[in-house]
């Protein structure tokens, strides 16, 4: 090969690529490594898509079966002796308590009521025994309780005469307890006490207001 100049000159060998033997140990054990990394990927990959079918499947069930509480209304109330402004004997009412769940039913452990007034119970009672009420269902809620303690508390009497007399409402507070289970086929909830609180205005004669009958009670539990 000659130079521009006429001179000849020597071309470098162009390098070739060297030849690396793999024994069969190595080829192997190449082998053995990629089987166990996809192995390994395939079952990463079925236990995340288990995961997420058994989430899926789990956040379905409970936007359908999710447990509602009861609702319960105040639909008649009545202090008797307040209209001849001697002496409160007994309060009289009626109320109702409603299973709104679609597939859920409710086992009421036995329900207690009290009524407040101002926050100091003035006569409670037993009201129902335990029971199962079904999806969907009402149970009618009535009874008498009778009053006791306003005998022993002038003050709380005056005030309530007062109001009688002067503002022509008076507000008692109708509470209804119970420890409940949510119950679906053969399962059962772990027990929730339930409070149901039930504000009622009562006239100068002793009988519910419209502005209290019908309303829906706020319900909680502890």
């Amino acid at each position: 090969m000659y130079s521009p100049g006429g001179l000849p000159t020597r071309s470098s060998p162009v390098p070739r690529p060297m030849k690396r033997h793999h024994s069969v140990r190595q080829i192997a054990h190449r082998v053995h490594d990629s089987f166990t990394s996809r192995l390994c990927k395939l079952i990463c990959a079925i236990f995340l898509t288990l995961v997420l079918a058994v989430g899926l499947i789990s956040f379905i069930l409970w936007l359908s079966l999710r447990p509602h509480r009861p609702r319960f209304h105040i639909h008649g109330f009545g202090v008797v002796g307040l209209g001849q402004g001697t002496d409160i004997t007994q309060i009289q009412f009626n109320a109702t308590a409603r299973n709104a769940n679609h597939n859920i039913g409710i086992y009421y452990d036995s329900m207690d009521g009290s009524v407040f007034y101002k926050d100091q119970s003035i006569g409670s009672k037993p009201l129902l025994f335990p029971f199962y009420q079904g999806p969907k269902n009402t149970t009618d809620v009535e009874d008498k309780i009778t009053v006791t303690t306003l005998k022993e508390n002038a003050q709380r009497w005056t005030e309530i005469m007062n109001e009688r007399n002067m503002a022509r409402v008076v507000v008692f507070r109708l509470e209804i307890v119970s420890i409940i289970q949510f119950q679906i086929s053969k399962w059962h909830s772990r027990p929730h006490r339930m409070h149901a609180n039930c504000e009622v205005s009562v006239g100068p004669d002793g009988v519910i207001l419209p502005i209290s009958k019908d309303k829906r009670c706020p319900v909680y539990f502890t």
